[in-house]
Formats: structure tokens, sequence, C-alpha cells
């Protein structure tokens, strides 16, 4: 029988986390090592499997073919072996989950989703904040739930569901600056924008089949979606947002849908945020696919509401 190296594991779990941490230093950091012990364990793999696996310069980090084959395989069997413990266990998701959720999409459709998570999983702790904020996924938050298309990056992320976006504004601000008819009437509107880095400086409509980029701007800028929907409550202004933060203010009528027969239809996507590169840890699996369930049949989700 061959002999078995009981350090195996623990080999890959260290060149898979400096692979995600992109170098050696960052890597020891997040598993409590010191870099030497770290560049020591990655030599000795090296020296085992004979040949190298990282080509490591003074500006990068990167994969050599046989690295790039022997990461993929190394991420499958920790994967693997995550799993057996978990089964091992019972399966129990345990410790602490740290969620970052927008404000409007916390409020609507995470938290009151998480008394149900916590009590099927009792060993659980549940740390939940709310931003629309960008937030650092690794020292911050195990898993976020972001709106709109997503940059490119390392992130993995799970589509939840979609909303079309609707222009809309309180009665008393139309009786007092008019109904847009158009949307080169908005240029005589207060509209009310975010000031995220991201955010665009024009709002996009369409008329028949021409798509318009219409240039908006007013004189209160916010952060959050749910501040816009209540400045656009009290009257302020114009504001574009997903369907699914206002639409019982539209039914109700305290908000008032605009310019719908140019609307474009574009979808404000919904993802689970998390960090790949490992393992993904149980607690985190098993808060997605609840959110998932939970919001599969939302009519508010679904992009045609």
């Amino acid at each position: 029988m061959p002999r078995i190296l009981m350090e195996r594991s623990g080999e890959m779990e260290v060149f898979a986390r400096v692979v995600q941490d992109g170098g050696f230093s960052a890597a020891a950091r997040n598993l409590d090592l010191t870099p030497s012990a770290v560049s020591k364990l990655i030599a000795r793999l090296e020296a085992r499997l004979g040949t190298r696996l990282l080509v490591r310069t003074t500006r990068a980090l990167t994969l050599t073919e046989e690295g790039e084959a022997y990461h993929d395989a190394a991420l499958r069997i920790l994967q693997e072996l995550n799993d057996a413990d978990e089964e091992a266990a019972g399966g129990a998701v345990r410790g602490r989950l740290r969620i970052n959720t927008t404000i409007p999409f916390g409020t609507m459709f995470v938290a009151p989703a998480i008394p149900e998570f916590v009590a099927r999983n009792p060993g659980l702790v549940v740390d939940l904040s709310f931003t629309d904020g960008i937030v650092d996924l690794v020292a911050e938050t195990d898993v976020a739930i972001r709106m709109g298309n997503l940059p490119d990056s390392g992130l993995i992320a799970r589509k939840l569901g979609q909303s079309r976006r609707v222009v809309c504004a309180a009665p008393g601000y139309l009786r007092r600056k008019g109904l847009p008819e158009t949307p080169a009437d908005l240029e005589h509107h207060d509209c009310l924008t975010f000031n995220f880095r991201r955010a665009r400086p024009s709002w996009p409509f369409r008329d028949h089949e021409q798509d318009i980029a219409q240039p908006v701007k007013g004189t209160i800028v916010v952060n959050n979606g749910e501040t816009m929907k209540q400045m656009a409550l009290a009257g302020a202004g114009v504001a574009r947002v997903g369907l699914f933060h206002v639409a019982d203010e539209i039914a109700a009528g305290q908000l008032i849908a605009l310019l719908e027969g140019y609307n474009p239809g574009d979808l404000e996507l919904v993802h689970a945020i998390y960090v790949g590169g490992g393992p993904l840890p149980h607690r985190v699996r098993a808060f997605i696919e609840h959110m998932v369930m939970t919001l599969r049949d939302s009519p508010l989700l679904n992009g045609t509401s």
C-alpha cells in the first residue's frame, strides 16, 4: 500500500489560499501563519510533485500550466472534503454568518427570511448589516446581496431575481411641476439621483426602437434606494428605482409611474455575491439556497410585474 501523506489536504488548502489571495503575505494573514511558513509549505508541495506550480515576481504571482491543473483539482478535492465533514456532522449549519445587503432589498426580502433560516439552524449566528455602498467581502462579510450589473472581478455571483425599473413621482410634486409626457420633459424637473461612482448621469428610455439617454439633474443626491423612495414620497422630485421597491406605493397612489410608454424594459438584477477560490462554507451555501427558494415565486422579482 502506498504511504499515506497526511499533510496533503493542508498543503492544498494553503496553495488554494495563496492563489485566492494573490500572494504569500495575504494568505499568511488569513491562515494565521507566517509568510515564511506559507513559503515553506508551497516549496515542499512543489518538491513533492516535482514541478513548479507558481511563478513569483515582485509584482505578481501567476500559475504555471501545471499549477492551473493542480489548482482546479485541489478546489474539487477540498470541496469534497468539506462536504464529507458536513455530512458526517449531520449537515449542520454552524458558526457566524456575516450578510451584507442593500437597504431596500434587505428590508423587504432578506430580513423577513432570516427568522425561519435561524430557526432551522439553531447553531448559527447571523450578523446582518444593510448598506448600499461597496464592502470588502474578504474582511467584512461572507455573502453580499447587490443590485444591478456586476463588475468583472474574482467574485462568484448567484442570481436571486430581477426587477424592471420605473420612473415615478408623488402626486403633490406632479401638481406643482406638471406631468412629464416625454423623456425630454425631465430637463425641467428635479430628478433624484445617486452619488455612487457607478451611477449614470442619464436615464435610459426607448422611443419606437430608438434608445434615448436622457440627461437628468436635481438638487438632491442620495446614497441608498430607501432614502430615494422617501424623498420621492415627500414630493422632492422624480425617482428611477426598481419596481419591487415602490410597487406598493404605486398601487396605493402614493407614487405615480411616469413615462411608461418610453420604458426601455431594462432589468435590475439581484445577485448573492461571495468570494471564490476555495470550498464554500456550508452556512453560506445554505443561506443562498434559502434565499433562492424564498424568492423564486415572488412576482416582484421576475422582471415582469
